[in-house]
């Protein structure tokens, strides 16, 4: 069974940067496309990027583009999440994905994070 683990949240000024990590085990890391999502209280989870594979561009919700960049590094199972002049706005909670990628950029989604909390200070 896969298992997510976010870790790298914190607390940051407006216009700071986070990177958080997503480790995964329990199945080929390499295999899946991986994913981060927010979700703030009484909203709708949020989609922020996803990527696939080195060889295929990230792909990245519209809030963030161009401030957040998503890479993985295979030889540690692990997916990031460079947050870069971060805004008030970006203050959620941060959950990766894995799936099987269906017709990019959409993924079949089966295993989720716990969730690392972003809070960014105006």
């Amino acid at each position: 069974q896969v298992h997510l683990e976010e870790s790298g949240g914190g607390w940051v000024q407006t216009g700071g940067s986070l990177r958080l990590s997503c480790a995964l085990s329990g199945g080929t890391f390499s295999e899946y496309a991986m994913a981060w999502w927010r979700q703030t209280p009484g909203k709708n989870r949020e989609f922020v990027a996803v990527i696939s594979d080195s060889t295929t561009a990230p792909h990245y919700g519209v809030a963030v583009n161009g401030r957040f960049t998503i890479s993985r590094d295979n030889s540690k199972n692990t997916a990031y999440l460079q947050m870069n002049n971060l805004k008030p706005e970006d203050t959620s909670l941060y959950f990766c994905a894995a799936g099987a990628l269906t017709t990019w950029p959409l993924v079949d989604y089966d295993s989720w994070g716990q969730g690392t909390q972003v809070t960014v200070s105006s």
